[in-house]
């Protein structure tokens, strides 16, 4: 990136502001990438765990698949799923609040004992596979500000800090010469006038 200025003090001033600025915001930049470095990390971990239970409890339920034909599919049905915003290392990412079922009454007496166990059994599943997949969306998204973030700190590091630097050395080299090319000539007219 070809940074533009001019050979003055103005813009001396200008690009040191500018580099001030970009060195004071670097170490934060960079404690934020290596913070949602480790937030992507523990939601990917935690999202793989979720999906690793539920496929444990789905095993550890496989007995009941014959009595699964006789469960009624309208008994129990997710109302609202409460997901409220959650900043992580500045970033807004999805949190998993309530769950809300509703629930048909059924006649205990005439259904078969089971079903209150039924009910319960579909309420855990169903809220770990919710659970994985708000974990799995927090993932994604913090992944993709962490790399939004490594390419401004490499920005920063590699591209405008060297480039501000190089600006600032060639302005004043330019204006030490100018002056010793001041001093020089009127150096010269004065030995003329001398003589």
């Amino acid at each position: 990136m070809a940074i533009k200025f001019q050979y003055n003090k103005t813009s001396l001033n200008n690009l040191g502001k500018q580099l001030k600025v970009r060195q004071n915001a670097l170490p934060t930049l960079q404690n934020k990438e290596s913070a949602l470095r480790l937030e992507v990390r523990k939601a990917k971990e935690e999202s793989d765990r979720l999906a690793a239970e539920l496929e444990a409890s789905l095993k550890r339920y496989d007995y009941l698949a014959s009595l699964w034909n006789e469960f009624e599919p309208g008994l129990i049905a997710i109302t609202d799923v409460d997901i409220h915003t959650v900043k992580v290392a500045g970033v807004k990412t999805p949190a998993l609040g309530e769950i809300r079922y509703e629930i048909r009454p059924f006649n205990a007496f005439v259904k078969p004992a089971w079903f209150a166990d039924g009910v319960a059994i579909l309420k855990e599943l169903s809220r770990l596979g919710i659970e994985s997949e708000v974990y799995t969306e927090k993932s994604r998204i913090l992944d993709y500000q962490r790399k939004k973030t490594t390419q401004k700190v490499n920005l920063y590091e590699k591209v405008q800090i060297p480039g501000y630097q190089e600006a600032i050395r060639k302005i004043k080299r330019y204006m030490e010469d100018e002056e010793n090319l001041s001093k020089a000539s009127s150096k010269i007219v004065k030995n003329r006038h001398d003589l």
